[in-house]
């Protein structure tokens, strides 16, 4: 059976919605990023692994972390080539795990964003999936055929974007705004925006390139 981790990092957490969401994906692994220890101490949520350089966290924050034998802690130095996440995720890889949940991974800082979602693909060419989602967004990688359920969604829109330079041959069935074999770069901006599914089911495919799907709610 293939296993699975929930990151829990430090950005913006909806309280009720990650309860939510963490009764509805149970994992093999809790991995605390960083200043997201904080979260999981405030709301009794046990982590298997701690990751950072805790350069976030209150003087002895971790004292008692560092006396429970059940949990891992991997210090890392602030002078790094890697995102505390990264990191983490390198750690998952190291578990054989295939499925990532980031709950905590956007916020206010747009370049730490924009640096997790670019672990989406660079996760995904390595066979792990990664969710990276919060209460009004969740961002994944898309198959190359995939097919969405309306009464599954995530949210109302969906919406894609090349991940790689070019993404060949998108088609997009049983969407309100269909497409047939397009040439997504990752230069494009709108076409590709705030589709919805139309139908009971929309099927996704491409022929090359990677692609990013964000499904949203306002």
């Amino acid at each position: 059976m293939e296993k699975s981790a929930l990151f829990i990092s430090g950005g913006n957490i909806d309280v009720e919605f990650a309860a939510s969401y963490i009764r509805k994906h149970p994992v093999d692994y809790v991995i605390a990023v960083d200043k997201g220890l904080e979260f999981c101490d405030r709301y009794e949520i046990h982590p298997d692994i701690i990751v950072g350089d805790f350069d976030s966290l209150p003087s002895g924050f971790l004292e008692k972390y560092e006396q429970d034998p059940s949990v891992r802690i991997k210090r890392l130095i602030p002078e790094k080539d890697d995102s505390d996440t990264e990191s983490a995720m390198h750690t998952a890889f190291e578990l054989q795990v295939k499925t990532i949940f980031i709950l905590g991974g956007t916020g206010s800082r747009l370049d730490h964003m924009q640096a997790n979602l670019q672990l989406l693909g660079y996760a995904y060419a390595r066979g792990v999936r990664i969710y990276l989602v919060d209460a009004h967004n969740c961002a994944s990688i898309a198959d190359r055929s995939m097919v969405l359920k309306a009464s599954e969604q995530f949210g109302r829109f969906v919406s894609f974007f090349a991940c790689s330079d070019v993404v060949e041959g998108l088609t997009l069935r049983g969407f309100k705004y269909p497409l047939r074999e397009y040439r997504l770069t990752n230069l494009s901006c709108g076409l590709t925006l705030s589709n919805e599914i139309a139908e009971e089911t929309a099927e996704v495919t491409y022929t090359a390139g990677l692609l990013m799907m964000i499904q949203t709610r306002d």
